[in-house]
């Protein structure tokens, strides 16, 4: 366990000598208002390392590692542990290589590592651990060894998988998508007011129902920030929506909505009552407006969506193993005509536009 900065800088230096590194990352997003990265897991064929961020100020030695073209990095999942290490460190990544997505690639059923560790290993990694609180300290020992089994077989798995692509000649399209991982968003969630169009169901209410769900959403986020809690570990979505749909006046028609518990309604009754009250006052508010996209484009990507579908089939894989969903709804919105437009859109992945090419060229054009 790396705690302080020397033995840090020593682990940098000695895992830059290695070629390969499994990688991981562990979060408390249960357990805090904003969470964090609690704990960053290293294997190498010949050990395991856990480096913990909350006991460091500076982690910015990693960052050489991480983004060093010559050391393939390999990650489970990868793209929620780039979004929390590009959020918290502002690291960037080359070589990578994503058992998971490989998994997909060659259409496997079962691609959650647990699954994946016990078919290929007869490894049991019990995967209830991702949600404990990895922000504790100190870390209990079954944490501990669950964080190492998170990462020990990721180099041998990666060597089976990257195998099995070659001999399926699929490796290339597997690399085109380790690099797009690459560009993953680190940045943090859109902050209020827009918090309340988060809440699922909010499109469905009043413009001055949506006002009181604002109020609420905006009072909940203070309680939880002092907290340092999740949001729905202070109030949950729909009990806020039951709320802003009831509008209740004072705390005898909140208790009668049946919307809290005893103990909600006791710590939270009248901050809520004040805020449905702010809401009713304010100006109603709708849902940002989105214009209906021309037919055309809906004809085209309904087009692209059934190619994709009959593709997949073929190959046995998911539709999006076929053509990720943002290249397909570029594809609809740009309508390339040419293999010289089309290589434009297609230049990150080269492998579908040589593969795939024409038979895009071809729906489009019908479409």
């Amino acid at each position: 366990m790396i705690t302080r900065p020397g033995p840090l800088r020593d682990l940098v230096e000695r895992l830059g000598r290695e070629p390969i590194l499994a990688v991981d990352t562990e979060s408390n997003s249960l357990y805090a208002y904003q969470e964090q990265v609690c704990l960053i897991q290293f294997s190498t064929p010949g050990e395991d390392i856990l480096v913990d961020p909350l006991a460091l100020d500076d982690l910015s030695p990693l960052e050489a590692l991480f983004a060093n073209p010559e050391i393939e990095k390999v990650f489970h999942a990868a793209e929620y542990d780039l979004i929390t290490l590009k959020r918290d460190f502002d690291f960037t990544f080359e070589n990578l290589f994503d058992t998971m997505v490989a998994a997909r690639i060659l259409g496997w059923e079962e691609v959650g590592l647990g699954s994946i560790l016990k078919a290929e290993f007869g490894v049991h990694l019990d995967k209830r651990n991702q949600r404990a609180n990895w922000g504790q300290r100190p870390l209990p020992r079954e944490l501990l060894s669950y964080a190492r089994l998170d990462t020990r077989y990721l180099i041998p798995l990666r060597a089976r998988l990257k195998e099995a692509l070659r001999a399926k000649g699929l490796l290339a399209l597997a690399k085109e998508d380790f690099s797009r991982l690459r560009h993953v968003n680190g940045r943090s969630p859109d902050e209020l007011p827009e918090a309340c169009w988060r809440v699922s169901g909010s499109y469905d209410l009043s413009g001055r129902e949506a006002a009181v769900l604002q109020e609420l959403c905006r009072y909940r986020d203070q309680v939880a920030r002092s907290l340092n809690r999740p949001l729905f570990k202070v109030i949950g979505d729909r009990t806020l929506l039951s709320i802003a749909a009831a509008a209740p006046e004072d705390v005898r028609e909140l208790r009668r909505s049946g919307a809290l518990s005893p103990r909600q309604l006791q710590r939270h009754g009248e901050a809520l009552v004040r805020a449905v009250r702010r809401g009713l006052k304010a100006d109603p508010i709708y849902p940002p407006r989105t214009s209906r996209p021309e037919e055309a484009y809906l004809v085209r990507l309904e087009a692209l969506r059934n190619w994709r579908k009959q593709r997949a089939r073929e190959m046995g894989v998911s539709s999006d193993v076929v053509l990720p969903r943002d290249l397909m709804f570029t594809l609809a919105a740009e309508n390339p005509r040419g293999e010289e437009a089309l290589a434009q859109v297609l230049k990150d992945v080269p492998w579908r536009l040589e593969r795939f090419g024409n038979e895009i060229l071809a729906v489009l054009a019908g479409g």
